[in-house]
C-alpha cells in the first residue's frame, strides 16, 4: 500500500479493516435504560387517574443484564397480579428489542392504589 496525499502535501494511510473484537464496545447508560423502562410500563400500564404518579424505573447494568425496579401506582379495583405481568412482560421486551440487554429481573413495586369511585359512591349510597 502506498500512503495517499492530501491537498495540503500531509501523508495519510489508507485505512485498514479492524477486527470487530478489537474496536471498542458501546455502553449504554443505566439511566437510558431507566428511561426505556419507564416507558414501556407506562405503555403497558394504561389510562391512568389523573391524581397517579407516572410509573418510575431504577436500573442496574452489569454485562449487558439489567435488572429493573419499577414504581407504579395502579387504580383500584383492578387485577393486581395481571397488571403487574403485563407490565413485566412490556419491559423486558421493549429493553430487549431497543438495547439487546438481557432482563432477568422486573420487580414491580405498587406505591399506591387510587380507588375509582364507581356510580354508587358517588351518590353516598353504600349497600
Amino acid at each position: 500500500m502506498t500512503p495517499v496525499s492530501s491537498e495540503a502535501g500531509e501523508l495519510r494511510r489508507p485505512l485498514t479493516a479492524v477486527a470487530p473484537g478489537e474496536r471498542g464496545a458501546t455502553r449504554i447508560a443505566d439511566r437510558v435504560v431507566a428511561k426505556i423502562a419507564s416507558q414501556a410500563a407506562r405503555e403497558a400500564v394504561g389510562e391512568l387517574p389523573a391524581d397517579a404518579a407516572p410509573p418510575y424505573a431504577t436500573v442496574v447494568v452489569h454485562h449487558d443484564v439489567a435488572r429493573i425496579r419499577l414504581h407504579l401506582e395502579l387504580d383500584y379495583p383492578c387485577d393486581i397480579g395481571a397488571r403487574c405481568r403485563r407490565v413485566r412482560h412490556q419491559v423486558v421486551e421493549r429493553v430487549g428489542a431497543l438495547v439487546g440487554m438481557e432482563v432477568p429481573e422486573v420487580a414491580v413495586q405498587v406505591e399506591r392504589l387510587h380507588p375509582v369511585p364507581t356510580h354508587g359512591a358517588a351518590q353516598g349510597r353504600t349497600r
